[in-house]
């Protein structure tokens, strides 16, 4: 859907970047006073890293603004994003003095418990009032603080798409997030959806949410996903992706990423929240939250793999066709770049 006079970039963001170190095959939550041993271990950019990699391994020109520590973890960050995934680094920069914010995740029971450290960002961390050009941006929403480059982009024609996280205080007021109104979708799962407009149903949420954002996407976790969109009145609910989960870290921004290249792309409402679906199911199957997020070589292998399995539901199929015209005959080397159990593993010198 581009065209010679748009951005030259699809989706800008900004953020903090973390490096990630996730454990996996643990059999229960760590016990106090106990050592417990991870069958598997991997490492990989991690924090605004995760959406921005999902949207560049789907095709998007993707732009980000973030501080780097000035240390290997943050030359480690800086090479797989610029080099690795060819994400626009030109409004980023390395701190020096600034180490980098990492993160342990710790995956067991489908479910993940994470410890971070980190320095509060210096002042000089990229949040630019007057944003590169973009046909999107993903703005993460923080309760009772408002960011400028919103705004700006939104005034000169960015489609915005919100998420947000946990609200600490306990306030739950959509007033708080006064960034909502210049966004296009806001994409909170069930829980934060709900205690938001105080309903006691994530669609009946979704549906309240669009009194203040065009289009609400509520994701239901192991249910799948509800969408409406006020602007035509369409609703949409995708059942989730079976799938044997490895790691669900990032799988959130996985689907935001999802759902922003179905819009770009104009693609009816159930469709992207199909694909939305589709894109973080395959990825927590591998380790991480950046490293972990399908390209199209990925997603057209899932495609021929489902319909040749016999007895597949006609229904289920039909919902994904629409795949088969958005499949490129050339895509991206495949297998994709993956989370390593360490750093810098091999150099000499």
């Amino acid at each position: 859907m581009r065209t010679p006079d748009d951005p030259p970039w699809d989706v800008y963001l900004t953020g903090t970047v973390f490096l990630d170190i996730i454990f996996t095959g643990l059999d229960s939550a760590p016990v106090r006073g106990t050592e417990s041993w991870a069958r598997g271990m991997g490492s990989s950019p991690g924090g605004v890293a995760n959406m921005a990699t999902a949207l560049a391994r789907l095709g998007l020109r993707t732009s980000l603004a973030a501080a780097f520590g000035d240390d290997h973890y943050g030359e480690y960050c800086w090479d797989v994003l610029q080099q690795g995934e060819g994400i626009d680094l030109s409004t980023s920069r390395t701190v020096p003095g600034w180490h980098s914010p990492v993160t342990v995740s710790m995956a067991y029971e489908g479910e993940r418990t994470m410890v971070s450290h980190g320095h509060e960002p210096p002042p000089e961390e990229p949040a630019p009032d007057c944003p590169p050009r973009a046909r999107a941006a993903v703005a993460s929403l923080t309760p009772g603080r408002s960011a400028p480059w919103i705004a700006q982009a939104a005034r000169e024609g960015t489609r915005v798409f919100g998420d947000v996280g946990w609200d600490d205080t306990g306030a739950w007021d959509l007033a708080g997030l006064t960034d909502l109104r210049h966004c296009e979708a806001f994409l909170p799962n069930a829980e934060e959806a709900m205690r938001y407009t105080g309903t006691g149903c994530p669609r009946a949420a979704a549906h309240a949410l669009t009194e203040y954002v065009p289009v609400a996407v509520v994701t239901l976790g192991a249910e799948g996903a509800y969408a409406v969109d006020r602007r035509t009145g369409e609703s949409a609910e995708v059942p989730a992706i079976a799938v044997e989960a490895l790691d669900p870290t990032g799988a959130g921004d996985v689907f935001v990423a999802g759902f922003v290249t179905g819009s770009l792309a104009g693609w009816p409402l159930a469709d992207r929240l199909a694909f939305a679906g589709l894109t973080a199911a395959l990825s927590v199957q591998e380790f991480g939250g950046s490293l972990s997020a399908p390209g199209w070589s990925e997603i057209g292998a899932w495609w021929r793999k489902v319909q040749s399995v016999e007895g597949q539901d006609p229904a289920a199929l039909r919902r994904y066709a629409f795949l088969e015209r958005l499949l490129p005959a050339a895509a991206r080397p495949w297998p994709l770049q993956r989370a390593v159990p360490t750093i810098g593993f091999g150099r000499s010198g």
